[in-house]
């Protein structure tokens, strides 16, 4: 197994994602090898000077940078050496099992749409964020930003393209599909909801057990929340609010603390024609470990696979 990582990317980078990626080595087995996407002469000195041998690692190089307030796609077209477009490439031709970046997060997407491609069904491929519940297990919401505006089928898709996620990689059994909603009645809601709800309650390929509103996000109705990405965008930053805010007034306590991002290193963007992460562009050295961690996982459960399985 061969886990790309984009080195230049995050406003910490190369630092926070080398320090990450000599953290992950320590937790991955022989046969999982990291290869460092970016600045092969940075990335060495950067580990020599750290008494790490560089022959731990492999090394794609690459001698541009997407910076994080580029233009996505004009930062694509005229850096064509760039570490995001260098990996990418070598995600389709199979020479890494997994692309992991916390750089430029529009350059990701476009990558993964223009370059290895939805699968073939997938309508519009999306971003999932974890929910911690208060019983110590997690959830899924889903779509949080990719698309804004979204149609039934699209939310449908969303449903199942998380239940596999959630049971796949966070081993929930037949994980329970809940739509946001404002009420938990079918009739509630706008247009988009009463119609989704009609596809899923009709729906065999997840186990959907109806509306739920959002005092709902940290128990356990639940399992896989599915929403539109504009809704789901500011729920994702509302809860990273309150955690900073928690944080800030001194009030962390186990659960609290598992709201850090770091927890979690990156989110998959689902629906792909490969392993794809984006983490924050904050990342620390340990959220760039944990989204190693999590790519591994991705190749280990073969969930592209599954999904094109779900999706003939």
């Amino acid at each position: 197994m061969k886990i790309g990582l984009d080195i230049m990317g995050g406003d910490f980078a190369p630092q926070a994602t080398l320090q990450g990626a000599v953290e992950a080595k320590k937790n991955l087995a022989s046969d999982v090898d990291i290869v460092l996407i970016g600045d092969e002469k940075i990335a060495k000195e950067w580990l020599n000077n750290h008494d790490i041998n560089p022959k731990e690692f492999l090394f794609l190089n690459a001698s541009q940078v997407i910076e994080m307030s580029e233009h996505a796609t004009r930062a694509l077209r005229t850096k064509p050496d760039n570490s995001i477009s260098i990996g990418f490439k070598a995600l389709k031709l199979g020479q890494i099992d997994v692309l992991a970046s916390a750089g430029n997060s529009g350059a990701m997407l476009v990558g993964s749409m223009f370059s290895i491609g939805p699968v073939p069904g997938v309508i519009r491929p999306c971003i999932t964020s974890v929910l911690p519940k208060e019983n110590g297990s997690v959830g899924l919401i889903l779509d949080v930003g990719v698309n804004a505006d979204c149609k039934p089928d699209v939310l449908y898709q969303f449903a199942i393209l998380g239940s596999l996620f959630a049971e796949l990689v966070y081993q929930i059994k037949a994980p329970k599909v809940g739509l946001l909603n404002i009420g938990e009645e079918k009739e509630k809601g706008n247009l988009l909801t009463q119609a989704t709800h009609t596809l899923l309650s009709d729906a065999d390929e997840v186990n959907f057990i109806g509306n739920v509103e959002g005092r709902d996000l940290f128990n356990d109705k639940a399992d896989v929340i599915i929403c539109d990405g504009f809704t789901g965008n500011v729920i994702l930053k509302q809860a990273e609010s309150f955690y900073e805010l928690i944080a800030k007034r001194g009030h962390l306590d186990d659960y609290f603390s598992r709201f850090n991002y770091e927890n979690y290193g990156g989110t998959p963007v689902l629906g792909v024609n490969g392993n794809v992460l984006i983490g924050h562009g904050i990342s620390s050295p340990k959220a760039i470990k944990n989204m190693i961690l999590l790519g591994k996982d991705l190749v280990k459960t073969k969930l592209t696979d599954k999904i094109k399985t779900a999706f003939k």
